[in-house]
């Protein structure tokens, strides 16, 4: 049957998409349907037809699934941050928990392992330590900030996040107001003109202390004394700066920071280490569940305080120093200089000595630490090793020099299950087991799932 675009059907959605789209059939034909979920029966209108699958939207909803709720954002639709507000949480870790067992037996061919229940959240709303709102301008140059809609770079107007702080709306309110009042314009993609292209916003829980960082495609903020002057009256504001990004692309922040206000970080705890990040800085965005992540990470390292143990894309030294109480010394490496000086200065304020950092990237890092070793009669070696990419996942000069390293351990915490799953069935067939997985929901409302696996040396 030859299918087309504008042509609707009805079907019952049976599944649901790595995306977060609802999958469902037509006498086997595939289509994949947005904001459809399992259970759902509907009416679908096909928006692009190809030969063996299609995509599609909602045109009704015949018959809802039971596990369809409303959604707490009005713009949960259009928004591209929370794929799946409308499934119920239960069910929403019920896929989570389905997409990491899939990924890792499709792509990684990995069995025999202990998969632990994925750790949700008791509260899955305002759990985001950090926000980057999109600056824009509609077509009659009115000042736009918000999110982008899925897949675009279209902004839709909101200064409201029900999975971020409630002080987000302050700061997006003063921002505008500040641009409006002064004339500044907002970036436009199209033509590289205009000032304000993001605003970023952190908060450490812990502490109650705010970040606040514009992105400008210039060298300054016009007045920014005075906007520096009412963003402090918002409590908690500890830090205000400007990050200067003049480059084309989708890249969100620039090299250079220039301080308006503090000490250029803000200092939040996880456990009982305190870590001070800055505004370049990679640090999780849920610390309710990073306390469970890198507790899990650290169980499955099962230091004893003798061993040698690399952490892989450090970022400013989270896990670094969690493993650093437990093992004899750590070595850190990560690739924006920034995050290192935050990663050495947490190690100073943490009293931990054993623990030391490396600028670069982790591909080229390592190789060359392993390759000096070598060339000096020494073997490198690891008691254990963790990685924590980006959705990437590791590069495999990196992965063959880990197993050329032989640590008795690799810990590999992942933020996409599918690269997870290629890296560790790599490691598999190279001397080494996964054998226990831990999901942890650190995203709740989106597709997005953590995950601690431990792998253990097989092969002497």
């Amino acid at each position: 049957m030859n299918y087309k675009k504008n042509d609707i059907y009805t079907i019952n959605i049976e599944n649901l998409g790595n995306n977060g789209e609802g999958i469902g059939r037509i006498d086997g034909y595939t289509l994949f349907v947005k904001d459809a979920l399992p259970g759902d029966v509907i009416k679908a209108r096909i928006t692009k037809a190809n030969k063996n699958y299609g995509y599609a939207r909602v045109e009704e909803i015949i018959t809802p699934s039971e596990d369809r709720t409303e959604p707490v954002c009005e713009q949960a639709a259009r928004c591209g941050g929370c794929q799946i507000q409308t499934l119920s949480y239960e069910a929403q870790l019920e896929f989570k928990q389905r997409l990491v067992e899939n990924n890792l037996k499709r792509i990684g061919k990995i069995e025999n392992y202990h998969m632990n229940p994925i750790i949700g959240m008791e509260q899955p709303y305002n759990y985001r330590n950090k926000a980057q709102f999109p600056v824009g301008e509609d077509k009659d140059g009115n000042i736009k900030i918000g999110f982008y809609a899925g897949r675009t770079h279209s902004i839709i107007e909101s200064d409201v996040c029900h999975i971020g702080i409630d002080e987000n709306r302050n700061v997006v309110y003063l921002v505008k107001q500040h641009m409006q009042k002064y004339g500044i314009k907002a970036y436009n993609e199209q033509t590289g003109k205009g000032i304000v292209r993001h605003i970023l916003i952190r908060k450490a829980f812990a502490t109650g202390q705010i970040m606040v960082c514009i992105v400008i495609n210039a060298d300054n903020l016009p007045h920014h004394v005075q906007l520096t002057e009412e963003l402090l009256k918002i409590q908690g504001m500890t830090s205000i700066s400007l990050n200067i990004n003049k480059e084309k692309g989708n890249v969100i922040l620039g090299r250079k920071v220039i301080n308006l206000y503090g000490d250029g970080y803000i200092t939040d705890m996880i456990g009982d280490v305190k870590f001070r990040i800055s505004p370049l800085a990679f640090y999780q965005v849920n610390p309710a569940q990073t306390n469970k992540l890198y507790s899990t990470a650290l169980k499955y390292a099962g230091l004893t305080g003798n061993e040698t143990v690399w952490d892989l894309y450090c970022g400013i030294g989270t896990i670094s120093l969690f493993l650093a109480k437990n093992a004899k010394s750590v070595k850190g490496v990560e690739i924006i200089p920034q995050a290192i000086d935050n990663a050495r200065d947490n190690a100073v304020i943490n009293d931990i000595q054993n623990a030391e950092f490396f600028v670069g990237k982790a591909e080229e890092v390592l190789p060359a630490y392993y390759d000096e070793q070598k060339k000096n009669g020494i073997k490198a070696t690891a008691d254990v090793i963790v990685v924590d990419p980006p959705r990437k996942g590791c590069d495999m000069t990196l992965l063959d020099t880990i197993v050329n390293m032989t640590p008795k351990k690799v810990v590999y915490v992942s933020c996409d299950s599918a690269t997870l799953a290629r890296d560790a069935g790599y490691l598999e067939k190279h001397g080494y087991k996964v054998v226990e997985v831990q999901p942890v929901d650190m995203f709740p409302h989106t597709v997005h799932v953590e995950v601690v696996t431990c792998l253990q040396r097989v092969n002497s």
